[in-house]
C-alpha cells in the first residue's frame, strides 16, 4: 500500500465519525507489517472523558484481532461535513499508545493534508524522550 493509499484509508475511515458535540471528525489508517489496514475515526460521549480518538480505535481494533506489529498510520481530521484541508496530529494519549506497540524509530505517522498531501514525521519526532516498554525492561 501507497502512503497516498494509507491517507485515502484514513479519509473513508473519517466519514464513520460520531462527533457531534466538537463536530470534528477525525479518521485513521493503521498499517500493519503483514499490509492489513486497521481504519479507525473517533467516537465522542456527551460525557466527553469516555470518548475515543480515532487513533486507538484503529490501533486497539488490531490488538484484538491479534495485531503487534505496526509501520505507519494515517491520519486526517477537520470540521465534519468538508472536505479534509488542514493538518492535524496525534493527541498525546494517542502518542502514548503508540508507543506502547510501535518502535518510535521507524513508526510513520503521516498526517494528511488532503486527498493526496501529507507530512510525515516518526513517533520519535512526534514524541521525544518518550516513555515505553524499554522502560520497563520489557
Amino acid at each position: 500500500m501507497t502512503d497516498i493509499e494509507l491517507v485515502q484509508a484514513a479519509i473513508r475511515a473519517r466519514e464513520k465519525a460520531y462527533c457531534p458535540y466538537s463536530n470534528f471528525a477525525v479518521g485513521a489508517a493503521l498499517l500493519c507489517a503483514d499490509g492489513t489496514v486497521y481504519g479507525g475515526c473517533n467516537i465522542e460521549n456527551a460525557a466527553y472523558s469516555p470518548g475515543n480518538c480515532a487513533e486507538r480505535t484503529a490501533i486497539f481494533r488490531a490488538v484484538f484481532d491479534g495485531q503487534r506489529d505496526f509501520t505507519a498510520i494515517a491520519i486526517v481530521g477537520g470540521p465534519a461535513g468538508q472536505p479534509v484541508s488542514e493538518l492535524c496530529a496525534p493527541c498525546g494519549v494517542c502518542r502514548q499508545v503508540m508507543m506502547e506497540f510501535c518502535d518510535p524509530a521507524t513508526f510513520r505517522i503521516l498526517m494528511g493534508t488532503g486527498g493526496d498531501t501529507f507530512e510525515e514525521r516518526t513517533l520519535q519526532q512526534m514524541l521525544p524522550f518518550g516513555f515505553g516498554p524499554a522502560n520497563l525492561g520489557k
